[in-house]
């Protein structure tokens, strides 16, 4: 497999368990903390995907997470009524494990709940139109402090076993993801 050759194996089964058990809990804490429904969530058009699901252009050395805006979802190319925004964060198993290794008081679950949280804040602001996907390099930096902001205000008080470490390796940085717009025609746009 290429991505192997490179260093980026896949997270294994448990990890991917572990993995959906942060999905979950990130999802609820945004549920909770900004009152959305379950049917509420249907409206907001995203994936969770991680390295083994991904394809070569979605992957990336250089963060923990890759949000992708497609104007339909890349596997559902059929239906042209379904047009519209559709967000996929691409987990990059790869960098999330070098964090792992290289910090030990991080644990998988609350590294990846973190991540999920901070990422689907975007998600969320992204379709509400609270936050323009493509902008200028000085306004995503003022929207990333937000967003840090929001997840570590989410995620204090908390009671995510090894979160705490977390945060505080975190607390400064705010950057962990890259955005990539594609449209129906596969170009990127920026």
């Amino acid at each position: 497999m290429p991505r192997e050759r490179e260093g980026r194996f896949p997270f294994s089964g448990h990890e991917i368990l572990v993995l959906a058990e942060a999905i979950r809990i990130a999802e609820e804490l945004i549920s909770d903390h900004f009152k959305i429904s379950t049917s509420q969530w249907k409206r907001y058009r995203y994936d969770i995907q991680s390295l083994k699901d991904l394809r070569a252009e979605e992957i990336t050395d250089h963060a923990f997470a890759q949000i992708r805006r497609y104007t339909f979802p890349p596997h559902d190319k059929t239906l042209a009524s379904r047009h519209g925004d559709y967000f996929k964060i691409c987990l990059q198993d790869h960098v999330i494990r070098k964090a792992l290794s290289r910090d030990p008081p991080l644990n998988l679950l609350p590294l990846a709940t973190y991540i999920v949280t901070h990422e689907l804040i975007h998600v969320l602001r992204f379709a509400r139109f609270l936050q323009r996907f493509e902008a200028p390099e000085k306004e995503r930096d003022l929207e990333e402090g937000r967003v840090h902001a929001q997840t570590l205000a989410l995620l204090k008080d908390s009671k995510i076993p090894g979160i705490q470490p977390v945060l505080t390796a975190f607390r400064a940085c705010p950057f962990m993801e890259t955005f990539i717009t594609r449209g129906m025609e596969g170009n990127l746009s920026h």
